[in-house]
């Protein structure tokens, strides 16, 4: 009525786009984000193609994870792709393969998998197992 009408259609998204599952929220599903996708809750499926995965103290993930960087200060239990690096923070628990160009682990960090990684880029098709489910993990715990 006042002015010019506005366009009811989505802004596009671009790499800057950050999208976020919080503290104390549970997510089952696939998730296929742009942008940078962190995790602070709980998280169950698989993650494809962020340009950024965060994994925050407080985050719980079990998927299988293909992204082009991750920076992991919680819980992963699954397979990582990463085509260009992996950083697991201080603290941080991870169970499951890796495979990047290049990783970062500082002191204090759980991994148990086997990890790949060098210049050639990783390959995304590559058969890996599947991620734990949760009633095998509450089963070790």
């Amino acid at each position: 009525m006042f002015g010019k009408e506005q366009d009811s259609a989505a802004p596009p998204v671009d790499a800057k786009t950050t999208s976020i599952l919080a503290h104390g929220c549970k997510f089952k599903g696939e998730i296929t984000a742009q942008g940078t996708f962190r995790v602070e809750g709980e998280f169950e499926g698989t993650i494809t193609n962020p340009e950024n995965l965060v994994v925050g103290k407080t985050g719980v993930v079990t998927a299988d994870i293909t992204v082009k960087n991750a920076i992991i200060g919680g819980r992963v239990f699954g397979n990582i792709i990463a085509e260009n690096k992996i950083e697991l923070q201080g603290g941080s628990h991870v169970e499951g393969d890796i495979r990047t160009r290049r990783l970062v682990i500082d002191e204090g960090v759980f991994f148990e998998g086997n990890c790949s990684m060098g210049n050639k880029q990783p390959n995304v098709n590559a058969p890996h197992p599947p991620a734990p489910k949760t009633e095998e993990l509450k089963a070790k715990a």
